[in-house]
């Protein structure tokens, strides 16, 4: 009887905890349920240029604390890949693929994007399971994805590093940390880092109020302030601006409609990068204190996960391999509690999960005093 055989990418950005993934749901698969594995490079991109890898369990072996992917990443969609500067749809190659390879499964690793590409696959007839990867924590229907805790702990650590040189040189320090359209890394990371002020994209920011949040710190005897700002939070005015121009692309009749309002918003969006570095310009010229701009970037999801991220991975990886042993497929593995469930994709692909307004953690940061711009 032949055994049953599985694919597994890696997609989106990379994440502390991916290999602990692909380890968890090898493992399980190859050691328990007697299946074969192979691995496609890169991505999206590697399952539809049939890049692939053999998957044993000496290639798993020692991949637990590894930070990155080892089979590579990628963000290149199914439907909309660029192949010599044209966009072209792959799916039917990509299901090609699948039945060359003799796949009785596919396990796509990554955020919210992977979760729609997955779903795309699934719509196309392919058995389908997606682990949810991000840093950003902001996948719907999981109450984590692996990749949080790692960089909660390194963007913490960093704010209680900023501590020091604010004290010391009596400024406001802005520090950027990720999250384009959730919040949870900042604030998580911002209130376990004692910052002063925390932005986060779910609640639009008055830049006096910040200003206000500081001048009041400094009439207390603190001569400094570190201001936590995810790098989707956005002032009143540039929330508002944005609004209007996701407005117009859903008001939007006709092709070249579309593309317009789609041009204007992409424009709009760019005309607020450089969130931090503009705040802080403002809050010198309000305050009087010298202030400073620190932007964390990849760092934030680099390097080996940390203990709760290889737990994770190792959960949900065996899990899925579970769930494909069962004949289950068109479904994310979730987080819930200590364990994982199979949740539809139709659910998960093209929602977001960000901060509630009443969220406990807001409540927590509001009642030791942290300022949040509103």
């Amino acid at each position: 009887m032949a055994k049953t055989r599985v694919g597994i990418l890696t997609a989106g950005g990379d994440s502390p905890g991916l290999n602990a993934a692909i380890r968890g749901f090898g493992k399980a698969a190859i050691s328990y349920h007697g299946m074969e594995l192979i691995g496609f490079r890169d991505g999206i991109t590697g399952l539809a240029h049939d890049r692939t890898i053999v998957l044993d369990s000496r290639a798993l072996s020692g991949i637990l604390t590894a930070g990155g992917t080892i089979l590579g990443t990628s963000r290149d969609k199914p439907h909309k890949m660029v192949i010599d500067g044209q966009a072209q749809d792959m799916v039917p190659t990509i299901v090609e693929n699948y039945e060359k390879n003799h796949l009785s499964a596919l396990v796509c690793i990554g955020g919210g994007g992977t979760a729609k590409n997955a779903y795309r696959l699934a719509q196309a007839g392919l058995n389908v399971l997606h682990l949810p990867k991000t840093i950003d924590n902001d996948i719907a229907h999981t109450d984590t994805s692996f990749g949080f805790s790692t960089a909660l702990g390194i963007a913490t650590d960093a704010i209680d590093r900023l501590h020091s040189t604010a004290h010391s040189h009596h400024r406001v320090i802005v520090v950027e940390i990720m999250g384009h359209k959730a919040g949870w890394l900042a604030l998580g990371s911002g209130i376990a880092g004692g910052a002063d002020v925390i932005l986060i994209p779910e609640i639009p920011y008055s830049v006096e109020a910040v200003a206000e949040s500081i001048l009041a710190r400094a009439a207390g005897g603190h001569s400094f302030s570190v201001v936590a700002i995810a790098e989707g939070a956005r002032n009143i005015q540039d929330s508002a601006d944005l609004e209007a121009a996701e407005l117009l692309v859903k008001s939007a009749r006709g092709p070249e409609a579309k593309a317009a309002a789609k041009t204007h918003r992409k424009n709009v969006e760019s005309g607020h990068r450089g969130n931090a570095y503009r705040l802080a310009d403002k809050l010198e010229e309000l305050t009087g204190l010298e202030s400073r701009v620190t932007v964390l970037g990849y760092v934030q999801r680099g390097g080996t996960p940390d203990a709760a991220d290889r737990m994770l991975g190792t959960l949900l990886g065996s899990a899925g391999a579970d769930l494909v042993e069962q004949g289950v497929s068109g479904v994310t593995v979730a987080s819930h509690g200590q364990s994982a469930v199979p949740v539809p994709l139709e659910e998960v692909a093209g929602n977001l999960k960000t901060v509630p307004l009443d969220h406990p953690w807001l409540l927590a940061a509001r009642q030791v005093g942290t300022g949040l711009g509103d």
